[in-house]
């Protein structure tokens, strides 16, 4: 079997531009008697002679001239190669995608991904906006690098990496009973006409599973898959929004009103989400770490929009 490495091939093209073995030891910084090694060592491996040597000449045979134009190709591709390698590593050219839950992709993701960018202008990053199971879906599938997102808490097949919480609030309308509370608890919501994601959605289980532990179920009149459709259908009187904190500024933007749920307070977790047997590219894992270091400034401020939309109330 042969072992042709690509440093033969080097010196086979760099004798063969030059037909000297001097000149070509030079211009690739070898000693003669390593250059005369590896075209030695070639020609054994091939089963033909490449060169015919003669005291003061040296030409390629007929067998040496059909493989120079192979040898150069096969150089240009390995050269190719190690040097897109180069680049890849050092963070100089790549691609980077990711899945991340509708409201993080808008709100969250934007800033530090700028933040990436500028310091990596080589690297492209593809953003899937998408709904929190269809995030999961993803990164189990490997079509992605990495997810954002809240993982199932009844399967623990990913790679978890866990960012910040966030607290579970009412999105009401302007003038609803409710509103008149500085603070609801789950009881409260038991018989409203509550607004949620679907059964199959991660940030549901969560929420569901906190909620059976003390006895308490909610139905829910509307089920969807976006929170910003969620919102839209608060605003449009339907009924009560349950949703996370991360929702404040487009709720309020829309005049919405929050009201923090207690007893219990429950939280979701933001993680950031791996295929198990999938390793990261240098540059998926620098945004990966970018994002971890962040995480504090990248986290909704959890107090903030609640005590301003109570004041609003």
């Amino acid at each position: 079997m042969m072992n042709v490495t690509l440093r033969q091939l080097q010196v086979f093209v760099a004798v063969s531009d030059t037909l000297h073995f001097t000149r070509a030891a030079d211009s690739l910084h070898l000693s003669q008697s390593s250059v005369s090694t590896q075209i030695r060592e070639l020609e054994e491996c091939l089963g033909f002679r490449l060169f015919d040597r003669h005291t003061r000449m040296l030409r390629l045979t007929e067998a040496g001239s059909e493989i120079l134009p192979l040898a150069r190709k096969a150089v240009a591709d390995l050269e190719s190669v190690i040097g897109s390698s180069a680049q890849i590593k050092t963070l100089r050219r790549g691609r980077v995608s990711m899945a991340v839950a509708s409201v993080q992709a808008a709100l969250v993701v934007p800033r530090v991904v700028r933040e990436f960018t500028d310091a990596n202008p080589g690297i492209k990053v593809v953003i899937h906006d998408v709904p929190q199971d269809v995030v999961l879906t993803m990164v189990r599938a490997g079509e992605v690098d990495f997810g954002l997102g809240t993982a199932s808490g009844s399967r623990h097949d990913l790679g978890v990496r866990r960012l910040w919480g966030e607290v579970f609030v009412a999105v009401l309308p302007p003038g609803h009973p409710l509103t008149r509370q500085p603070r609801l608890t789950w009881r409260d919501l038991q018989d409203a006409p509550v607004i949620g994601p679907s059964s199959d959605n991660p940030v549901r289980e969560q929420l569901d599973f906190a909620l059976a532990r003390e006895g308490i179920s909610l139905s829910r009149l509307y089920e969807v898959s976006l929170p910003l459709t969620m919102v839209g259908m608060v605003e449009g009187g339907l009924g009560i929004g349950v949703m996370t904190i991360s929702i404040a500024k487009v709720a309020q933007a829309l005049d919405l009103v929050l009201r923090p749920v207690t007893a219990p307070t429950i939280e979701r977790e933001v993680s950031l989400l791996f295929h198990p047997d999938r390793s990261l590219s240098p540059a998926a894992q620098t945004l990966c770490d970018l994002i971890h270091a962040r995480r504090a400034e990248l986290a909704p401020r959890e107090g903030e929009p609640v005590r301003r939309a109570v004041a609003m109330g």
